[in-house]
């Protein structure tokens, strides 16, 4: 079984910066591509940044430039540092990872940008 837990949510100013963090545990070998999905009540979850094993990443354009996605230890730990923030990037921000025939999610962790 996976799990995974988000940390490093909170609130911060406008132009401000947050670091989010997600930890996997469970069969950690079967880990593929991890990443970042956000969610705002009553709109659908949206990519974010993505990392495979192989530390390739992906990010979504309203995001590039500004939050960058990395992997650390034993590739089961993500990190994602979100700088220049908007009010516009307040969500729950969920994590998730690839395994070879499921994708788990953890339960989020909610970032508010506001003044």
């Amino acid at each position: 079984q996976v799990q995974l837990v988000e940390s490093g949510g909170g609130w911060v100013q406008p132009g401000g910066s947050l670091r989010v963090s997600c930890t996997g545990s469970g069969t950690t070998s079967s880990f593929g591509t991890m990443g970042w999905y956000r969610q705002v009540l009553g709109r659908d979850r949206e990519l974010v940044a993505t990392i495979s094993k192989e530390g390739y990443t992906g990010y979504a354009d309203f995001v590039k430039g500004r939050f960058t996605i990395s992997r650390e230890g034993a590739e089961n730990t993500i990190h994602m540092e979100m700088n220049s923030l908007r009010p516009e990037d307040t969500a729950v921000y969920y994590c998730n990872v690839y395994t070879w025939n499921a994708v788990y999610w953890g339960q989020g962790t909610q970032v508010t940008v506001s003044s």
